[in-house]
C-alpha cells in the first residue's frame, strides 16, 4: 500500500469511531418554566460500558437563586424514574456569567431530569420552585 492509501484509511477510520462515540450520546432540550423563562439549558446523556449513563446538565441565562420569588439558596438537579421518588443529584451551581453544570451518572434509563431552586442544597424531596425539565428515554 502506497502512502496516500494508508492516509484514506486511517481518515476513514477516525471517521467511523468519531461516529461510533457519537452514537452512544443524545442530547435533551431543558424546557424553562415562567419562574426562569430566559433560561437555556441541555442534558447530554451518554451511554457507558458498564450499563450505567452519564448525565451532564448545561444551562445559560439563568438567574442566581437568591432572585427567585421567594428566593432560593441554591439549585438542585433531580432524577425521577416513573413511579419512584425523585432523587438528588447535586447543586447546580451558577457562575456571575449566569451559566452552570452538572455531571452525575446513574443506573436509569428512561427518567425526567428537572431543577428545583431549593433553601437546602441536600434537599430530600424537591421543593414546587421547577425552573427545567426535560425527559431523557435511552
Amino acid at each position: 500500500m502506497n502512502k496516500r492509501t494508508l492516509c484514506r484509511i486511517a481518515l476513514l477510520w477516525g471517521v467511523v469511531l468519531a461516529l461510533a462515540t457519537v452514537g452512544w450520546a443524545k442530547n435533551y432540550h431543558m424546557s424553562a418554566t415562567k419562574i426562569v423563562p430566559g433560561a437555556a439549558a441541555e442534558v447530554n446523556v451518554e451511554k457507558e460500558k458498564n450499563g450505567n449513563v452519564q448525565v451532564e446538565v448545561t444551562v445559560k441565562h439563568l438567574a442566581k437563586p437568591g432572585l427567585l420569588t421567594p428566593p432560593a439558596n441554591s439549585y438542585v438537579v433531580w432524577f425521577q424514574q416513573q413511579g419512584s421518588p425523585a432523587q438528588n443529584q447535586g447543586e447546580l451551581k451558577i457562575g456571575n456569567d449566569l451559566t452552570g453544570g452538572l455531571k452525575s451518572t446513574t443506573s436509569l434509563n428512561n427518567f425526567n431530569v428537572f431543577v428545583t431552586g431549593e433553601t437546602d442544597s441536600q434537599a430530600k424531596t424537591p421543593s414546587d420552585q421547577l425552573v427545567l425539565q426535560a425527559t431523557v428515554q435511552q
